[in-house]
């Protein structure tokens, strides 16, 4: 199978750190400029009516379509949040065809929305099938728990053991806890790997804290990167994780 790049980045609802700055149109070309094959995004924007009509340049569709326009010919969207003015979730944007996706709620009761985006995408020529889930986990230690052990048994249940596997997305898990349980269901983490450490990515002007990764399983990260320089720095609250996967 040929190798391909892959990004992953928490979208921030297309504004800056400190929400003062609508950057979406920034965001896509940067976004552009690494040559990625395959985008994961979270808090990405479907609908929010209120911003629509207070930024001229909000785009007309939702920020996935904007962000895919004529780079990304498929892409998939899995709604999380619901709210009176819009619905936000995470999104992957492919080279490749999409064959299937479907979209999990892992949300525990009471709590922020979260969810799992798991694609099937079609390798060129080769045909093999390649799994993908873009991942959101939540803000507590407890709730987190919980659904990387629904991400598992997710891997578990629909993953086939031979199938390539990445797994990408903002896990939140600060404090690591949740890296060994993954390492449990066959996954390594594309960092680990290379540099022997969890890559630093939130704040996105200062990084001090390991929450976002790029897990495989059947594969392998080669030269994963952080960008956590300029634009990067000022497009989001997270700095994004890039790595070309291997077989």
């Amino acid at each position: 199978m040929p190798a391909f790049n892959v990004l992953t980045l928490n979208a921030h609802m297309g504004f800056n750190l400190l929400n003062r700055r609508f950057v979406l149109p920034e965001l896509r070309e940067a976004i552009r400029s690494v040559s990625a094959d395959i985008v994961f995004l979270q808090e990405v924007l479907g609908e929010h009516a209120r911003h629509a009509e207070k930024h001229l340049n909000w785009p007309e569709g939702p920020q996935y379509e904007f962000l895919a326009n004529t780079l990304w010919p498929q892409f998939a969207y899995g709604q999380n949040a619901v709210y009176p003015h819009g619905h936000h979730g995470n999104a992957v944007l492919s080279k490749f065809p999409i064959l299937s996706h479907e979209n999990r709620d892992i949300s525990i009761h009471g709590s922020e929305e979260r969810g799992l985006l798991h694609c099937v995408l079609a390798m060129p020529e080769s045909g093999v099938e390649v799994h993908t889930i873009c991942v959101h986990l939540g803000l507590l230690e407890s709730h987190r728990r919980q659904q990387f052990t629904l991400l598992c048994d997710i891997i578990d249940a629909q993953v086939p053991a031979h199938a390539p596997l990445i797994v990408a997305g903002d896990f939140n898990d600060w404090r690591r806890r949740g890296h060994p349980l993954l390492a449990r269901c066959g996954m390594q983490e594309v960092f680990m790997q290379h540099d022997g450490a969890l890559a630093k990515t939130f704040p996105a002007r200062w990084p001090l804290l390991p929450v976002d990764r790029i897990y495989v399983r059947n594969a392998r990260g080669v030269e994963p990167r952080v960008l956590s320089a300029r634009p990067w720095s000022h497009l989001s609250d997270h700095a994004p994780l890039l790595t070309r996967i291997e077989w």
